[in-house]
């Protein structure tokens, strides 16, 4: 079914010596199939992902590319298979733009871990098209992976849900945040402000890390109920066996990272959760079992987010009537915004506006 013809054009990096010069180039969309929702985008969050692609810090990009996937706008198009959308529909697409649907991952709603799952860019499709994201007129993305705007919801805001916001919310949902619980949120950025937005509308008491004294404030004002400096000394030594859920957003760690010290603060099979994933020369520091074994704390990750988790979490957005610290500007101007979140200037997300059509 179609109801318009749309051009693909993106703010493209076409030489990676110059990663946040991006120049507007046509795209060749991916090859439209039955279970394909074709969408008109209106606006994009600026993702750390995006800076660690384009400064190559997670390894040789493809040329040219267009990156951005916290993508919101309307339906242009759709196949002959899909059910849920028409055209007109405003819809968001995140950090994944397809799987195989067939496999034990897909089938028990964890399509978000499909071995042979699509990014929304960098990635190749069989037929050798390159995927574009967000920063751009238009995209094409399997069913499974458009999710419906609630219309309480602006754009502006959703946008960022749609990685930022879907990133933390799963694990958090995942270890049980709730009434009772104590949740540590590490690193208050992009990720972290929605880490603590969700997870006090969850019912849990929050307690947030952070470096960075000027944030302490914004921080308090997002809902967090106690606020710990991370550069003073023994910081974690007060909340010893407190927390039962440690989530952590940096996409930086360095051997100086304290990593034994925040496990300690877990309380009995209490989980440490990374989402953030830094440059692939930046591991995790060193840990010892012992840093595990007197409290039986458990390490481990999260990728992304479900369909299932995405529409649960726009439902608590527009139930509590959330919304995320954005900055908003045209998409010409995308380049600033990515420099400024390299440089940590951002509070605490960008969201660009489509300007090329």
């Amino acid at each position: 079914m179609t109801s318009q013809t749309v051009q693909f054009k993106g703010y493209a990096m076409t030489d990676p010596s110059k990663w946040n010069d991006l120049k507007i180039i046509e795209l060749k969309p991916k090859t439209f199939e039955p279970d394909d929702v074709e969408i008109s985008i209106t606006h994009c969050g600026v993702c750390g992902s995006d800076v660690h692609t384009l400064t190559q810090g997670w390894g040789q990009s493809k040329l040219p590319l267009v990156v951005g996937h916290e993508i919101v706008g309307n339906v242009t198009r759709v196949g002959d298979k899909v059910t849920e959308f028409k055209p007109g529909d405003r819809v968001g697409v995140g950090a994944q733009r397809g799987s195989c649907l067939s496999c034990r991952e897909c089938k028990d709603d964890y399509e978000n871990y499909c071995p042979k799952g699509i990014e929304t860019y960098n990635a190749e499709y069989p037929d050798g098209v390159v995927a574009q994201g967000g920063y751009s007129t238009a995209i094409r993305a399997q069913e499974r992976f458009v999710f419906p705007i609630p219309d309480e919801i602006e754009s502006r805001h959703a946008a960022s849900m749609m990685c930022a916001g879907l990133t933390v919310y799963s694990p958090l949902k995942t270890h049980g945040a709730g009434p009772g619980k104590k949740v540590g949120i590490m690193g208050i950025g992009g990720l972290g402000h929605y880490a603590i937005l969700w997870a006090k509308a969850m019912g849990a008491e929050v307690y947030a890390f952070t470096h960075d004294e000027s944030k302490v404030e914004d921080i308090k004002k997002m809902g967090a109920d106690h606020v710990i400096n991370t550069g003073k000394q023994d910081f974690h030594k007060d909340l010893a066996r407190t927390l039962d859920i440690l989530l952590s957003t940096r996409d930086v760690f360095g051997d100086s990272t304290p990593l034994g010290d925040y496990l300690s603060m877990l309380y009995i099979h209490g989980r440490f959760v990374t989402v953030g994933l830094p440059d692939a020369d930046d591991p995790l520091p060193t840990l010892h079992a012992f840093d595990f074994v007197p409290s039986g704390c458990l390490l481990g990750g999260s990728k992304i987010g479900s369909k299932k988790e995405c529409l649960e979490m726009l439902e608590l957005a527009r139930s509590k009537g959330i919304k995320p610290w954005i900055e908003e500007l045209p998409m010409a101007q995308v380049g600033k915004a990515l420099q400024n979140l390299k440089d940590n200037k951002v509070r605490y997300r960008y969201v660009v506006k489509q300007d090329i059509v």
